[in-house]
Parts: structure tokens; C-alpha cells; sequence
């Protein structure tokens, strides 16, 4: 292929190529001719051969070897050439390249010419890829030019400036007299190029910021002419005179008013007229309409023209584009905690957003319901939710869950109230709750102490039904163990059914025995099973050949469990009754609830977990190593009046335990060592870990060493 072909017959060259290899060999070849023409001094077709490289840069081939070419034609006297060097200036340097510092003086001399297009070229380039010593070389003709009498030049000059400004922040109040100044034109070139660069420059300079508080009015006068403007057939879009000179006013008047209540109440009437004044059927209008009220939303307005913003919003919801109500959606959000009654007239709308088919939408409709949600109409939106919940997307059912927590565990008319709309949720969706629900479950249900025997029933029932929700069968399997007894009772909130013991220990073995069951889920169970050895009485024996069958286990965890639920059964049955007693009710003063911190200073209830690795008897006795007494790290749990209890015996050395119960809030706990050898025991090292639950302000520790020396 010659090099001296047009370029729309290189383009046509290359897209016929049928493969990559093929036109990686056209553009080769084309470029190969390029260089050699480019070392030709006299080189006619400079521009065209330019034009052809840069369209090769275009489909992402090397093209840096054009760029000395680019300056040399950015110095040439003929505009065509001019044109297609800061062309190529633009796409091939940038301000990394050392070659852009040789354009340098190209571009100040270009400033001065008597062509407005010129002109143009050389203020396009710097605005592009002008590095900051660029910047600050130029910077002074930039700001001659913001007062030239061509709006033309003076509009390009603008925009430049806002890029001088983003580069080089120090020169900012170089331009901040000639900004003002623009604000006067008629032109709405020059007039959107003057409010870019004061929103750019009150972004960085609080001192700027003041100063154009002062342009407020003449602000307001320009959008004011915009609205009552008749038809101009140059500015108007679908019916909207220039909106994006209405918009971009609208962002800086944001930024003007946003807390300062005098520049606020200046613009609220302005404000007031484009939110009723704006044809909302068109996409334009929508825009102003949306920068209006985000306008609004950020000052200080007035309560009337929250609330009429609100309403827009409100009205953008029912839009048929998704976008739009996305939008509205995002900005509700945003202001539900200060405007929280305005945004509760379109409650409705925006639980019907929960039945869109786009993910995105609903997303954002179950984040403003969930802030929805109040003491007035918890009962309705638990409602909605949960039929959501139902039916929602699996990504977005943990988000659910925690959310329907959040707000029946803030806004609960009843604990009853709370017990159904927690189990409804780990019915449905149990296996997409967080870890920590079922303990804050348990510890809901211990305090709700007139609900125990409606709670037992109704979770095993549900037990019955499903075992495949695991949160749901672990909280039903410690709240069997705890309150099984009650289960032999008739309840008289749900229907009358007859449940023996041996139903019970069937539901228990059967998930145990289910393929379904987690390993965590089997503890709870056998646990369970354990307690209500004294709970009832007709079925120990039963219970007993249940817990020795896992004795030998697979599973560490539960088989420990058994064993230690054996040696209950044996060495210590005297004090089964007192270890396996309900467990006490914890309290606490602040902390989380289903892993979201809690900000209330309000005394609230703190779960108590029940891990299925805790040990529920005194530990065997340990090793002893290096002369350290190791007591296997197993929770004890005992009674607040149980007896002394030996923990550790070995070698002559006996641990025991007691506990006092001062008061509801105090607990004492005494440990006493003994050493019943004739010789002294050396390196004796006592370890205590309480629980973070059981920490509080006045918590003080205090130890007391004694020795029993043959004793």
C-alpha cells in the first residue's frame, strides 16, 4: 500500500482486514512509510501523514514516534497544521513526557495571536494535558484572556482556568476577580465556563467561598432569566431552556447556601419557583428538578420547602424509569432521619418498590423501609417485610433478617410480640441469619420469664415441623433443655396438644441423628437432652443410653460432651440436680444486638452464648507440667447456691470452688487450694478468665493467697 493514500482508504484497508495478523501487518507497513516521510525535511504531507498516525493510536498501536512531529507542526504559521499538531499534542503527550515543555512557548505565543480559533486550539491544549509548571508559567495570559472582549476566547479561557486551578490550588486568587467579573455576560458559554470555575474554586478555599456569598443575587437573577425566557431555539432542550447552565448553578448555589442560613434565605425563593415551574414529563426536567431538591435538602431552608422536596421525590418514585426512582430512593435515604415525617407520607410507595425486578431498586427500597420503621407502625411494616423476606433474593435475605431484628428488638410493642417475629424470621430464612442471633434469642426468651411455657410449645413445634433451619432447631433445642418440663403442660395461648416425655426425646434424637444437623446443632441437642434428665423422670434411663452412645463420637467436641454427661451420671449424680439447673438471667448496660453496636445508653439485656464447647460438669483432673497446674480450659458453670464444688485433685493438690450470691448484681466466688503432701509445692500459678459479659465499671478482683501445708 503507498504511503501518500488518503486516509479513509487506510481506514478502508484496515478494517478489511480478515484477521489481526493481517492488519497488524497493514498498519506496519503504514507506519514505516510514516517515519520515512517524517525524516524528509521537506515533508508536504505532514498533516496527513499526522492525521493517519493518530487514528493508528486510536486501535491502541504505538504512536510515540509522532510526537516531535506534533511539536513541529504546533510551531508551523498554516492553521491546518496547527490544528492537527495540538490534535495529536492532546492524545500522544501528556504532562509526563518531557516533549510537552517544548509546546510550552507554541502555546504562549499562540495566546497572543490576533485568531480567536487559534487561540481556542492553544487554551484546549493547556486545559488538557497541562502539567503544573505549565500551569504556572501560562497562568497570567489564562487570566489576560478571562477579560478579553471575545466570548468566544473568554469561555475557552474558563474552562482552562478550572484546570490551572485543579493543577496549581496557590492560583486560585488569581482568577477569583475575573470569575466574578464573568458573571455579568450574556453569553451562556462564558456564563457556564465563570460558574464551573467558582464552584471549583469555593471547593478549595474557604476564603473563596465567602467572597462569592456576595454573587448570590446575580446568581439567582441568571437562573430567574432562564425560567421566564422565552423559546430560544440555541438554548432549548425538550422545552427546558440550557439546563445544564440550571444545573450547574443549582450545584453552586448548594455550595454557597449549605449552613449559612443568610445566603439560604436568599435562594428559597428561587428555589421555590423551579421545583413548582419545571415540566417533570421530560428527562431534562426531571434533572433540574433533581438538582433542585438535593439544592434544597443541603441548606438551610425553610420547613414548607422540605417538605414540597420530599414530595418530588415522592413523585419520582412512581416514575417509570428505574433510574429516577433509584435516585429518589438514594436521596430519601439520605434525609429519613431529619425529615422523617415528610419522608412517612410515601411509606406506602416505597414498600411497593420491595416487588421491583431490579436488584438495584430493591436494595434501596428495603434500606429506606427498614429506616422506615417506627414505634407507630411497627405491627404494618414487620408485615410488609415479612412477606418480603419470603420471597427476596438470596443475596438479600441476611440484610433482611438483621434488619427485622434491629427494628422488632428497638420498637417491640411486646416481648410476645418480639418472640413470634424473630421465630417467624429464622422459620423463613434461618439459615441466612448472623451467628450471633440464637444467642440473643436465648437471652430474650430467659427474661420473658412469663413466656416460657408459649415459647417452649411453639418452638417445638416448629422443631417438629423443620429441622432444617438450624439457628431455629438450636434455639428450640436449649429452650427444650431449659423449660422442657413445661411442654407436658397444656398451653392455653395455642391449640391443645398432647406432648409426652418420649415426644420430646424423640424430637431431640432426631436431630441428632439428622444428616442435616451441624456439628454445633448436635451439642445443643445433647445438651439439651442431658438437662431434661432432671427435668423429668420416667425416661433417665433412656436419656442415660443416649448420652453413652456418643461417648464415642467422631466428633470431639460431642463426644467430650458425652463423656463429661457420663461422669455426671456416675462420680458426680449427687450434684447433677444443682449443675444442670436453668440458667440465671445476664443484664447488661450496653453492647450490640445482631452485630450492629448499640448508641443507646438505655440498660438493655446482654445474651448469653452457649457454645456447644462448653462443659457443663467439673473438669477431670489435668496434667501437670513444668510445675504448672493446667486445669483444662472448659468453662464450670454453677448455681449461684451451689455447694463447694472440687475442680481439680491430683498429686495432693485439691481446687475447690464455691459461689455466695449477694445480690442480684453480686456474686462471690471463693477458690480454695489445699495441699494435703509434707513437702512445699513450688511454682504454683493460679489463672482466673471471667467472662467480657459478666465485666462491669464496678467489677473489683480480689485475690487472697493461703498455703495449707499438710492439710
Amino acid at each position: 500500500m503507498s504511503p501518500s493514500v488518503p486516509l479513509q482508504e487506510m481506514i478502508r484497508a484496515i478494517r478489511s482486514a480478515k484477521t489481526q495478523c493481517e492488519e497488524r501487518g497493514v498498519i506496519q507497513r503504514e507506519c514505516a512509510a510514516i517515519r520515512a516521510q517524517f525524516r524528509q525535511s521537506d515533508n508536504g504531507g505532514r498533516s496527513h501523514n499526522l492525521a493517519k498516525l493518530l487514528y493508528v493510536h486510536m486501535l491502541g498501536y504505538p504512536a510515540h514516534f509522532g510526537q516531535m512531529e506534533c511539536v513541529r507542526m504546533i510551531a508551523s504559521p498554516r492553521y491546518s497544521e496547527k490544528r492537527i499538531g495540538y490534535l495529536g499534542a492532546m492524545m500522544l503527550l501528556d504532562e509526563k513526557q518531557d516533549a510537552s515543555l517544548l509546546i510550552t512557548n507554541s502555546i504562549k505565543n499562540d495566546l497572543f495571536h490576533s485568531n480567536q480559533y487559534i487561540q481556542s486550539l492553544a487554551l484546549c491544549t493547556l486545559a488538557c494535558m497541562g502539567s503544573a509548571e505549565m500551569c504556572r508559567d501560562l497562568a497570567p495570559e489564562i487570566e489576560r484572556l478571562l477579560r478579553a472582549s471575545n466570548s468566544y476566547v473568554k469561555k475557552k479561557a474558563a474552562l482552562c482556568a478550572v484546570h490551572i486551578v485543579r493543577k496549581v490550588p496557590d492560583l486560585g486568587e488569581l482568577f477569583a476577580s475575573a470569575a466574578r467579573s464573568l458573571l455579568t455576560e450574556k453569553n451562556h458559554g462564558v456564563l457556564h465556563g465563570a460558574v464551573v470555575l467558582i464552584t471549583q474554586l469555593c471547593g478549595q478555599s474557604p476564603e473563596a467561598l465567602k467572597r462569592f456569598r456576595k454573587a448570590v443575587p446575580d446568581l439567582i437573577q441568571i437562573m430567574k432569566s432562564l425560567i421566564v425566557s422565552g423559546y430560544s431555539p440555541e438554548h432549548d432542550v425538550s422545552g427546558v431552556s440550557d439546563p445544564f447552565l440550571q444545573v450547574r448553578i443549582l450545584r453552586l448555589l448548594r455550595i454557597l447556601g449549605h449552613n449559612h442560613e443568610a445566603a439560604s434565605d436568599t435562594m428559597n425563593d428561587l428555589l421555590a419557583q423551579v421545583a413548582t415551574n419545571t415540566d417533570s414529563t421530560k428527562t431534562v426536567g426531571n434533572a433540574v428538578l433533581y438538582e433542585t431538591v438535593l439544592t434544597i435538602l443541603d441548606i438551610k431552608s425553610e420547613s414548607g420547602l422540605r417538605v414540597l422536596a420530599v414530595n418530588i421525590l415522592g413523585r419520582f418514585l412512581l416514575n417509570n424509569d428505574r433510574n429516577i426512582r433509584y435516585i429518589a430512593m438514594t436521596s430519601l435515604q439520605k434525609i429519613v432521619g431529619t425529615d422523617h415525617n415528610a419522608v412517612q407520607r410515601h411509606r406506602g410507595t416505597i414498600v411497593d418498590c420491595l416487588k421491583d425486578q431490579d436488584a438495584s431498586v430493591k436494595r434501596r427500597a428495603l434500606d429506606l423501609s427498614l429506616a422506615l420503621v417506627s414505634a407507630s407502625n411497627v405491627r404494618s411494616m414487620m408485615k410488609e417485610l415479612l412477606v418480603f423476606l419470603s420471597s427476596c433474593p438470596p443475596d438479600l435475605r441476611s440484610q433482611t433478617a438483621s434488619g427485622i431484628f434491629n427494628a422488632a428488638e428497638r420498637y417491640a410493642p411486646s416481648q410476645r410480640w418480639h418472640i413470634d417475629t424473630i421465630l417467624h424470621v429464622l422459620t423463613t430464612a434461618g439459615g441466612d441469619v448472623r451467628d450471633e442471633t440464637v444467642p440473643n434469642l436465648i437471652q430474650l426468651i430467659t427474661n420473658a420469664s412469663e413466656l416460657h411455657r408459649y415459647t417452649v410449645h411453639k418452638l417445638y413445634r416448629a422443631l417438629v415441623t423443620d429441622i432444617s433451619q438450624q439457628s431455629l432447631v438450636q434455639v428450640a433445642c436449649w429452650c427444650i433443655g431449659e423449660y422442657g418440663d413445661l411442654l407436658t403442660g397444656p398451653c392455653q395461648e395455642m391449640d391443645p396438644a398432647q406432648v409426652s416425655e418420649n415426644d420430646v426425646l424423640d424430637a431431640l434424637e432426631t436431630v441428632l441423628q439428622s444428616h442435616m444437623s451441624s456439628p454445633a446443632t448436635r451439642g445443643f441437642a445433647l445438651t439439651a437432652t442431658m438437662k431434661l434428665s432432671t427435668r423429668i423422670t420416667d425416661n433417665v434411663d433412656r436419656i442415660r443410653s443416649v448420652v453413652s452412645i456418643y461417648g464415642s463420637c467422631i466428633d470431639v467436641e460431642l463426644q467430650q460432651r458425652a463423656v463429661e454427661y457420663n461422669a455426671l451420671f456416675k462420680k458426680y449424680d449427687h450434684m447433677r440436680a444443682a449443675v444442670l439447673e436453668r440458667m440465671p438471667v445476664i443484664e447488661k448496660t450496653s453492647g450490640q444486638s445482631n452485630g450492629v453496636p448499640s448508641g443507646d445508653s438505655v440498660k438493655d439485656n446482654q445474651p448469653v452464648k452457649v457454645m456447644p464447647g462448653e462443659s457443663l460438669l467439673p473438669q477431670p483432673p489435668a496434667d501437670q507440667v513444668e510445675g504448672r497446674v493446667r486445669v483444662s480450659p472448659h468453662l464450670v458453670v454453677l448455681s449461684s447456691t451451689a455447694p463447694s464444688v472440687p475442680v481439680y485433685e491430683k498429686d495432693g493438690v485439691t481446687l475447690t470452688i464455691s459461689c455466695d450470691k449477694q445480690s442480684d448484681s453480686d456474686l462471690t466466688v471463693t477458690l480454695t487450694a489445699s495441699n494435703s503432701t509434707e513437702s512445699d509445692i513450688s511454682s504454683f500459678m493460679l489463672q482466673a478468665a471471667v467472662p467480657k459479659v459478666c465485666f462491669c465499671p464496678q467489677t473489683r478482683a480480689h485475690t487472697h493467697k493461703q498455703t495449707h501445708n499438710g492439710s
